[in-house]
């Protein structure tokens, strides 16, 4: 298969960015200035290779490579349908459920491809968690049965339930809000409340990468703050990926921030670099257009 590289044609000479763009690059540098550069990060990272993803004989993404730094946040933004749920759908194993669905590439975890054969997919959803758009706590089940059904689920046995039921509610932000109702369902709770509950089901299982494929649409103002501040103290300890179309909460929450955009054909990787850099000074000029407003 032929590889469509982003075309390179499209350079901004452009010297004075327009003051949206200024606003969000400065955003994005008192993120960077505010983390520090003395933390220590242990783990893996992950890495995408040359993915392409068909539904049927449509070609859906063409030739995506990147790499996601363990105590990193990266952002995906670009136009709806350009591929960017698709493509973080793949970095777990998820794009396998869809009938008719196909997959070249790799996708490295810990040193192997999450595809080869004999691969434990369950062993790899652990490893890389998955928060949605809309949050979807079991109905049925209480706050602390919520958090801790993916250990139930995947048969792992723990003797601490109530330290680590503790622990990931404090590290989603719930825990003052929920520590008295522990014994109340899930669903009883707001909207922001129960997408933090989802999150903290997801760190129970103690996962290296986060993915987050627009946590914070369906939400107000006040539980994307909280979201975000979430995914700011958890960034220390994993490697985070989110989805999302709010250009002011990709600065504010990213590391780095990757451009997709799919022209009517396949989505394609346009542009990644430094959230500062993509919102000051980006190499490309579909990626100006679409960060100061011009389209999308």
């Amino acid at each position: 298969m032929n590889k469509v590289a982003a075309d390179k044609t499209g350079v901004s000479n452009s010297n004075s960015p327009i003051t949206s763009q200024a606003s969000l690059a400065s955003v994005a540098r008192t993120r960077i200035e505010n983390k520090g550069n003395n933390r220590v990060v242990s783990g893996s990272g992950l890495e995408a290779r040359n993915i392409h993803a068909w539904f049927g004989k449509k070609l859906v993404l063409e030739d995506i490579s990147m790499n996601f730094a363990p105590g990193s946040v990266t952002a995906l933004i670009g136009p709806s349908g350009c591929g960017k749920s698709t493509f973080i759908r793949i970095l777990n194993r998820m794009h396998e459920f869809i009938p008719t669905a196909a997959l070249a590439g790799q996708v490295i975890l810990d040193g192997k491809d999450v595809y080869e054969p004999g691969v434990d997919v369950t062993k790899i959803r652990l490893k890389v968690g998955m928060v949605f758009q809309k949050p979807n706590p079991f109905p049925s089940m209480t706050i602390r049965e919520n958090v801790l059904s993916g250990l139930r689920l995947s048969q792992i046995k723990i003797n601490n339930a109530d330290e680590l039921l503790e622990s990931c509610l404090k590290r989603s932000g719930l825990w003052d809000e929920v520590k008295d109702r522990l014994n109340e369902y899930g669903g009883a709770l707001s909207g922001g409340q129960q997408q933090r509950l989802c999150i903290a089901r997801s760190l129970a299982v103690n996962p290296q990468v986060l993915l987050m494929d627009e946590p914070c649409s369906a939400l107000d103002p006040g539980s994307t703050l909280r979201i975000e501040e979430t995914i700011r103290e958890l960034s220390e300890s994993m490697c985070i990926i989110i989805v999302t179309h709010n250009m002011q909460q990709a600065a504010r929450v990213s590391d780095e921030t990757g451009f997709f955009l799919s022209d009517g054909g396949p989505g394609r990787l346009i542009e990644i670099g430094s959230t500062s850099q993509i919102f000051s000074n980006p190499k490309e000029k579909r990626t100006e257009d679409y960060v100061s407003g011009r389209f999308g």
